[in-house]
């Protein structure tokens, strides 16, 4: 895996001849971000070698190299999931280059269904802790120590400074952001009300099917990190409907501009 690794991360940084301290993972509905960069290279996944494909609608599946004010950024436009089929290994893999390119910092946004009550379809939440449901995890079997420690600290996962800013940006600009508890789940069907509701009592604030995996290898390899969710569809008891992945874009698009404004002014600012 660590060749397979070194080699695909050669590839990149060959093409783009830098070595961008800033990588982001776009989520459904979410890749508007990419319009605020400065592209310089924009390369296929099917082109990466050792590279998966997204085959999920609203995840355009590239990888984008350019500059987002004075800051150069890898940007994944659409991102792989466990439910598609790929073993852990493969859903974080892209991490893993990201670090090998140079990345110190990482991105990541996601859809999400909504458990606490207080909060809306349309909100926005900065993640600050997550629980991981998910039935493998990405750190399973032998440990190279090259890549990260075999039993990292989870205490302080998603990076507190970076949440901050991001708030006094959010204050700035006007816009409302939650702050709470991502849980990640399997999926790809969403969650039955029953379902909804036990993971609200487990302290859940929003329920996603991605993003856990990505952020443990990241902190396994030492990248600071900044989560944000926008909240797509209701589990709350009593707003539960009848959804679709379409619907899921929809709304994350909707709301994509607030998410983009505090994302760009707070990677400007690292």
């Amino acid at each position: 895996m660590l060749e397979k690794i070194k080699a695909t991360a050669n590839y990149i940084k060959e093409r783009i001849n830098a070595r961008p301290e800033v990588g982001i993972i776009l989520g459904t509905g979410l890749g508007g971000l990419v319009n605020d960069i400065e592209i310089l290279d924009s390369i296929p996944y099917d082109e990466i070698p050792n590279f998966p494909v997204s085959t999920v609608d609203g995840h355009a599946g590239r990888l984008i190299y350019g500059k987002l004010g004075n800051k150069e950024v890898l940007a994944m436009q659409g991102r792989f999931h466990y439910y598609e089929g790929y073993t852990m290994q493969e859903v974080t893999f892209p991490v893993r280059v990201m670090k090998f390119v140079g990345v110190s910092h990482l991105f990541v946004s996601n859809a999400s269904g909504g458990l606490n009550p207080g909060w809306h379809v349309g909100d926005i939440v900065l993640i600050n802790d997550h629980i991981n449901f998910f039935p493998e995890h990405p750190l399973h079997g032998k440990n190279d120590n090259e890549l990260g420690p075999r039993f990292p600290d989870m205490s302080k996962v998603y990076d507190e400074r970076l949440r901050n800013k991001a708030k006094l940006i959010a204050l700035e600009y006007n816009i409302q952001v939650k702050e709470g508890v991502y849980i990640g789940v399997q999926g790809p069907t969403f969650e039955t009300p029953a379902e909804y509701k036990m993971f609200r009592v487990l302290g859940g604030d929003v329920i996603g099917m991605s993003t856990v995996p990505e952020v443990i290898v990241a902190r396994h390899m030492g990248i600071r990190i900044f989560g944000i969710s926008i909240i797509t569809d209701s589990g709350v008891p009593g707003e539960i409907v009848e959804i679709s992945h379409e619907e899921v874009q929809q709304v994350a698009m909707k709301a994509e501009p607030k998410m983009t404004r505090i994302m760009k002014e707070l990677i400007e600012s690292i």
